[in-house]
């Protein structure tokens, strides 16, 4: 397996979550302020999710055609759902005390969502960010059958030569890329949800002495 294989299949993931994150994040705050349209966006990420990974890939290419284009935009649909759910769920959960404090002070409300309520609620969203991108690393494996390359073309053809060597190093970069990211983006994780005590304590004083 080639260094080139190991960055185009980093390059997809990347790509493709960057493309999820972009797309997903205002679709959550859409279903956490407009509740007539949540049920349908829930249910359209739901769907994509269930779809099987080369199925949609197949799709895709009936309308993008094969390469890269093709796994990004397919990765990206099927990363939709943790980062829609968790956006939501995250400003959900924000404490009510902080969003009454918020506009007691007389914030509008788009400068609540953006400068109080998703920063609050981003240690929640980015465990969805977390949890597309490490499902990500494996479903870029069915790239190499679109034409995307990455990793996946170095699995197929260790499988079709019956070469165990070959297999054996192309699965176990697949497997240290995804510990690698969950790990990295785990230490991320952990360091926003205790930045994100720090300020709860400090909405829940603000909202004390607001009451």
């Amino acid at each position: 397996m080639s260094l080139k294989l190991l960055w185009e299949h980093l390059y997809i993931v990347i790509c493709s979550e960057a493309l999820a994150i972009a797309v997903g994040l205002p679709l959550g705050i859409i279903c956490y302020l407009y509740p007539k349209p949540k049920k349908a966006i829930m249910q359209v990420v739901d769907i994509l999710q269930t779809i099987p990974t080369l199925a949609l890939l197949g799709i895709i290419m009936v309308f993008a055609g094969a390469g890269k284009i093709t796994v990004i935009i397919g990765i990206a649909l099927y990363s939709l759902l943790p980062i829609v759910r968790n956006t939501n769920l995250g400003l959900v959960q924000v404490n009510p005390g902080v969003k009454e404090a918020a506009r007691g002070m007389g914030m509008s409300k788009m400068y609540r969502l953006f400068n109080v309520e998703l920063p609050l609620a981003f240690p929640i969203v980015f465990t969805g960010i977390r949890i597309a991108t490490v499902n990500a690393v494996g479903s870029a494996v069915f790239a190499t059958f679109v034409g995307g390359g990455g990793i996946g073309f170095s699995i197929y053809n260790a499988i079709k030569a019956q070469n165990m060597g070959q297999l054996m190093k192309s699965t176990a970069a697949l497997v240290i890329i995804a510990v690698a990211l969950d790990f990295g983006m785990g230490l991320i994780e952990g360091s926003l949800h205790r930045g994100a005590e720090g300020k709860k304590k400090k909405g829940a004083h603000l909202s004390k002495k607001k009451a």
